[in-house]
């Protein structure tokens, strides 16, 4: 990762916070309008492309390992055949994971870091055979209870501490540390406070030595701030974008492609004067 790259956010449930299932996959035809907003995304400028079939916002509910299969599986599959593009499915259920690599992504994105029964085992296969990338995210409990867990003495520390032992943990599994990402988990089980300190210093998770992967875009922690609605973000996203690449961020993770690579092409660009 020579520069900073942009994730695509692509959503394919009924019940995303931002997009409000507005590419949900229950239908073929929903393939179809998965695939053109893809072709947008790479158009604006996407590097890669996140594929979501569960959503992890507060009190979300549970989706079945075949349900999640059912909306993942055939767009990943129709994007790898029309799009030269690396491939990331956001999902904690090896199951999941599985069928996910063999349709053609290459990143697994994990919101639970590999704790689900079965995970490691088959994050160590997936890595070996198809030498996959897996991103471990910082979480406290489930979507349902996180904003419970919420409760830090450093939340800096008790961060880089406890994605230091998920990392610990991979590698103790067999899987390389060369092919693992890290994310600090903005907006899960942290308030807007916790969220903002943590951005704040950021450049402090470099010492575990992989790079990070930061999704701010369009969360309550924005909201809060600048006093907008969720349709309302987007300066405040591309600007958290632009704060987090600075301090060290490799991949931002977003839902506005083109005004993010507006954004990061800036500061790029007064980076090299």
């Amino acid at each position: 990762m020579e520069h900073p790259l942009i994730m695509a956010i692509l959503n394919v449930t009924p019940d995303s916070f931002s997009d409000g299932g507005l590419f949900y996959c229950s239908e073929k035809s929903n393939v179809a309008r998965a695939i053109d907003e893809a072709a947008l995304m790479l158009a604006e400028g996407a590097d890669l492309i996140d594929i979501g079939g569960e959503s992890t916002r507060p009190g979300a509910a549970p989706v079945s390992a075949d349900e999640e299969l059912a909306r993942v599986v055939p767009v990943i599959e129709a994007l790898q055949r029309r799009f030269d593009v690396p491939l990331s499915v956001d999902t904690s259920q090896p199951a999941v994971m599985t069928a996910a690599v063999h349709a053609g992504a290459s990143l697994i994105n994990d919101v639970r870091a590999l704790t689900r029964d079965g995970a490691l085992a088959a994050v160590k296969q997936l890595v070996l055979t198809h030498g996959v990338a897996v991103c471990l995210m910082h979480m406290r409990g489930e979507p349902d209870t996180m904003n419970e867990r919420a409760i830090y003495q450093d939340v800096l520390r008790e961060v880089t501490e406890e994605l230091g032992a998920r990392v610990t943990e991979a590698v103790a599994a067999g899987i390389p540390r060369a092919h693992l990402l890290l994310d600090p988990g903005f907006g899960f089980a942290k308030s807007t406070a916790q969220n903002l300190l943590l951005l704040k210093n950021l450049a402090a998770l470099n010492e575990l030595g992989l790079p990070l992967l930061v999704g701010l875009s369009r969360k309550r922690m924005i909201g809060d701030v600048i006093g907008r609605p969720v349709s309302e973000r987007q300066v405040g996203s591309v600007v958290a974008a632009v704060m987090a690449i600075a301090r060290g961020a490799r991949i931002v993770r977003v839902h506005d492609v083109a005004a993010t690579r507006d954004g990061v092409r800036l500061f790029m660009a007064l980076q090299s004067v």
